[in-house]
């Protein structure tokens, strides 16, 4: 009974701090990748590279699906919140990315990935989570993760596209394109159109469809890192590299963070506001990334090294946001019990 409840402590503080049993997940799919590559590289008697496909338009479905216009729109009030939010995930961050690129090599694929990570849309849940947990505006919240992921659909390839024609050997523009349409935006619309008649059901699956997500990205995750492995794509990078990758990932963070903090304090945000727009403002979306990544980027260019600081930001972002989140709730406590 104690070893019970000891590791429901563990698993519950470290779910604060956003670490759970996907990032665990995370992890044993890149290690069965470096075991076991040749299961991800083989085509047949099936090809869980397009299994991976397929499942990939089932979560953009089911995204369109689950999304409700009207609830959305009883947020629109709050359009400065919103614009500022949008306009730092979609704006401010690529700009800090292309301000670095003098300091990549000009074939850098790293560079490359920093690049679509700062392109990504705000993640959706554990933005909200975050959010509720620092006690902020959950419903703009809400609002503003929902509208990042569906801007995002068409904002990160209009930003992408350019840089992988300049990347990739004998890049065809229109079939990543066609691509793009078939794969995310012909689902998203589907989804939306049978939002009346599938909500309910999207909503009582929840949870399973969660987990489901998750699988998808899991096996996105595998088959990309098993052909890098296979190819030895990772012996050009050393440890000093990972350890500065993830020191500027921290400071990306730490950038856009302050950043936003300064431009709440200038518009004279209540803290509720506040709080969720620096916490949706310096999220990004590990599932948008790791599923479009399938869509973007051709076989010529190594997806696991292009997904490297999209992992290690994710998993930073949700370590630094639970620690701060919890702050702000224990600041929030205590300031309410000295007025009383």
């Amino acid at each position: 009974m104690h070893l019970s409840a000891a590791a429901n402590t563990i698993k519950s503080q470290l779910g604060r701090l956003g670490i759970d049993g996907f990032l665990v997940g995370i992890i044993a799919a890149i290690l069965l990748a470096y075991f076991f590559p040749q299961p991800g590289i083989i085509t047949e008697p099936v090809s869980l590279e397009q299994v991976a496909g397929y499942g990939i338009s089932v979560i953009f479905f089911f995204y369109g699906l689950r999304l409700n216009f009207k609830k959305l729109a009883v947020e629109l009030i709050n359009w400065r919140m919103h614009i500022i939010v949008q306009l730092t995930t979609f704006i401010v961050f690529p700009l800090i990315a292309l301000a670095v690129k003098p300091f990549f090599n000009a074939d850098s694929i790293l560079w490359l990935g920093i690049f679509y990570l700062c392109t990504l849309p705000s993640t959706v849940s554990s933005s909200v989570v975050m959010v509720s947990i620092a006690d902020g505006n959950v419903p703009a919240a809400i609002f503003n993760a929902s509208i990042s992921t569906l801007l995002g659909v068409f904002i990160t390839p209009l930003w992408m596209i350019p840089f992988i024609e300049e990347k990739a050997v004998h890049t065809n523009t229109s079939s990543i394109i066609l691509k793009l349409v078939m794969q995310v935006v012909v689902p998203v619309c589907c989804g939306l159109l049978f939002h009346k008649y599938g909500s309910a059901f999207a909503e009582k699956y929840k949870k399973r469809l969660k987990l489901f997500d998750q699988s998808v990205i899991l096996l996105i995750i595998y088959t990309s890192f098993c052909h890098s492995f296979y190819n030895h794509s990772f012996e050009a990078f050393s440890i000093d590299t990972l350890l500065y990758l993830c020191a500027g990932m921290s400071a990306l963070f730490f950038i856009v963070y302050y950043l936003t903090k300064y431009i709440c304090k200038l518009f004279k945000f209540q803290q509720r506001d506040s709080t969720t727009v620096l916490f949706c403002g310096s999220k990004k979306s590990l599932v948008h990334g790791t599923v479009m990544s399938k869509v973007l980027f051709s076989a010529t260019l190594p997806v696991s090294i292009i997904l490297l600081p999209v992992m290690i930001y994710h998993s930073l972002q949700l370590i630094f946001v639970g620690v701060i989140a919890q702050r702000v709730r224990k600041k929030e406590i205590a300031d309410t019990s000295r007025t009383k």
